[in-house]
């Protein structure tokens, strides 16, 4: 089986008459690229970007865009919040992503022991999912809105693709902590979150910050915001992908 990684320079690339069926792409850019008489059928494309800077995905010259945003608002309740701009609309855009997330913890609750630490096809386990959550407000919200000077939890799951921009991965524990360790801490960032917007000012919320992983761009305070909310909502769009399959599995 072919591999290629970060080594391997395929843009502007040509693939005529060439079988790709099973091939998987992972953190690959794709941008731009155009598929003719192809056959994708059972293909799957998860691009949590899809709907960022205006772009489109074009399939039979149609912009499919609109149409998975419109669904995955649908399947999801209260997801269409996440681009709130005022701090009414921020404080009840967090309230319903924390029902949200109540109501899948207690649903992995009342799956069997061990559920939490299944990985679904390579991807995170529920438990992982949560701690990179935690690493994620910790990056948005302690890093960049506060300005805290160490603001890591070493419990917090960073991913692969910050080991390539020099991510100091030694702040993060090299023993995978308990589940009901990840559940307190996890509880302690969600609050700290909704302590933040519930006196979050609309000055406050324009006020400019550095990008965490960009020192010399700035950001808002609500750009900050919204990352946290569409971290939050994709990775529970993963975690419930995958207690899918899971719970399939313990059923079928």
């Amino acid at each position: 089986m072919a591999t290629f990684d970060q080594s391997s320079d395929l843009q502007g690339a040509h693939f005529t008459d060439v079988d790709l069926r099973g091939a998987r792409f992972v953190r690959s850019d794709l941008s731009g690229a155009v598929l003719r008489a192809v056959d994708v059928t059972g293909a799957d494309i998860d691009a949590p970007w899809l709907a960022d800077g205006g772009g489109a995905l074009r399939v039979n010259g149609v912009d499919v865009v609109p149409l998975v945003e419109a669904e995955l608002n649908r399947r999801f309740p209260g997801r269409a919040q996440r681009r709130a701009g005022d701090p009414e609309g921020l404080r009840a855009a967090w309230a319903v992503l924390e029902r949200t997330w109540r109501s899948t913890v207690e649903r992995v609750a009342a799956m069997p022991a061990g559920t939490v630490d299944i990985s679904v096809d390579g991807e995170w386990s529920f438990a992982q999912t949560l701690r990179h959550l935690v690493m994620a407000t910790d990056t948005w919200l302690r890093k960049a809105i506060l300005e805290i000077d160490e603001p890591y939890h070493p419990i917090g799951q960073p991913n692969a693709e910050y080991e390539t921009d020099g991510y100091d991965l030694a702040v993060f524990a090299s023993v995978p902590p308990s589940y009901a360790e990840v559940l307190e801490v996890r509880a302690q960032r969600a609050a700290r979150v909704r302590d933040f917007l519930a006196a979050v000012t609309e000055a406050e919320l324009s006020a400019s910050r550095r990008n965490p992983w960009g020192p010399e761009h700035a950001v808002t305070v609500r750009s900050c915001l919204h990352t946290i909310l569409n971290e939050e909502w994709e990775h529970h769009r993963y975690a419930v992908r995958d207690l899918d399959v899971i719970q399939a599995g313990f059923t079928g």
